[in-house]
């Protein structure tokens, strides 16, 4: 008995918008082979015999698609899929379904899809149609709120169970009220918040869209002003870092990688089969193999994921002596700097301004959530 999340790209990068701040870009220019082509069916069919062979039965597999934008495999790469992976799982073995999309594909009949196979379905919404349009543009170079918000309402009307997950910006975290008002909007939805990547190679807070520690705090400070004043009223909305930081204080496991202090969560899955450990670090010195070669267990316990799960247990040393350190845990490799006093975490004094200022609120709400 086993549990596997894969992180499927199907359309590898391919994406029909042009983010001017998209990570993955980035990630795959820094590839000997840029783009991975569209997933065959028998790369996904190896796919889904390998996650069930590893998981038997009372084990879990869960797929989430993402990109490059998921959809453009087309709606048919998704019904052979499920198709497939419905008449392999064994019995007694969970299987879900997840998917990542900026929403311009979708019409009815990918949203009664979804809510017949269970999906549940992260809509890229960026806070405010400013905000959105400002980095989050299609192939002509036009904003694309409006179509997004279409999206979401033709998913809504369907009973979609659909979340939102907004970039943070430096542009982003000067208007963290407009953000949460904007989102609360448009329906009941968790939401999740991600500060925006700076390129590879590239020193923080360099681009036009660069979030600085000291915006970030700011921002965090005033979303959970927000989160906190709606809780006041009776009203729970999941925010995903909120939600770790509950678990926590509660002594439950929290739901990311990066809150839990440490890396190998998953493995993510290129189109052509390739395994890497990372969603961050799908990159040449990062592949582990091909799904369609070996096995989940071998891929878990491959050189390079020991290699790069022993890089990521490396936690900062401030991390040593941190009052907060039980709730941070490090955070994300990925935002990890080296300096001449070694490691450190590029968001630190965010969260050391954030931590003193939400403790005693998120202590209470812990106390009327979990007793």
């Amino acid at each position: 008995m086993g549990n596997v999340t894969f992180l499927v790209k199907p359309a590898s990068g391919l994406c029909d918008m042009r983010c001017r701040y998209c990570f993955y870009e980035d990630v795959s220019d820094n590839r000997q082979v840029k783009s991975l082509g569209l997933m065959r069916t028998d790369t996904a069919e190896a796919l889904i015999r390998a996650g069930f062979s590893y998981a038997g039965p009372g084990g879990s597999v869960h797929f989430l698609f993402q990109g490059g934008e998921p959809t453009l495999a087309g709606l048919a790469f998704y019904r052979d899929f499920l198709s497939a992976a419905r008449a392999a799982c064994p019995a007694g073995t969970d299987v879900s379904f997840a998917i990542q999309t900026n929403g311009q594909s979708l019409d009815r009949d990918w949203a009664r899809s979804f809510r017949e196979n269970g999906f549940l379905v992260g809509l890229s919404l960026d806070g405010t149609r400013t905000l959105h349009d400002r980095f989050r543009r299609d192939a002509a170079g036009d904003g694309t709120w409006a179509r997004t918000v279409q999206a979401l309402e033709l998913l809504t009307d369907e009973g979609v169970e659909t979340n939102l997950l907004c970039v943070v910006t430096g542009d982003a975290a000067k208007a963290p009220r407009q953000v949460w008002q904007s989102l609360r909007k448009l329906g009941d939805h968790p939401l999740q918040f991600i500060p925006c990547l700076d390129p590879l190679e590239t020193p923080r807070g360099s681009m036009p869209w660069s979030l600085t520690p000291e915006a970030y705090g700011g921002f965090l400070k005033g979303l959970f002003d927000c989160w906190f004043q709606e809780l006041s009223r009776g009203t729970y909305v999941s925010v995903r870092f909120f939600d770790d930081l509950l678990r926590l204080m509660a002594g439950m496991a929290p739901g990311s990688c990066a809150a839990s202090g440490r890396c190998g969560g998953y493995l993510a899955v290129e189109a052509d089969g390739s395994l890497y450990p990372c969603d961050f670090y799908v990159l040449d010195r990062w592949r582990i193999g091909s799904i369609r070669e070996m096995t989940v267990s071998e891929a878990l316990n491959s050189a390079v994921m020991e290699r790069f799960l022993a890089e990521g247990a490396q936690r900062p040393a401030a991390c040593g002596g941190c009052p907060y350190a039980l709730l941070c845990r490090g955070g994300c490799r990925r935002d990890f700097t080296e300096g001449p006093a070694g490691r450190s975490n590029y968001y630190c004094p965010s969260l050391l301004a954030f931590f003193p200022y939400v403790l005693p609120r998120l202590r209470a709400a812990a106390r009327s959530l979990f007793g």
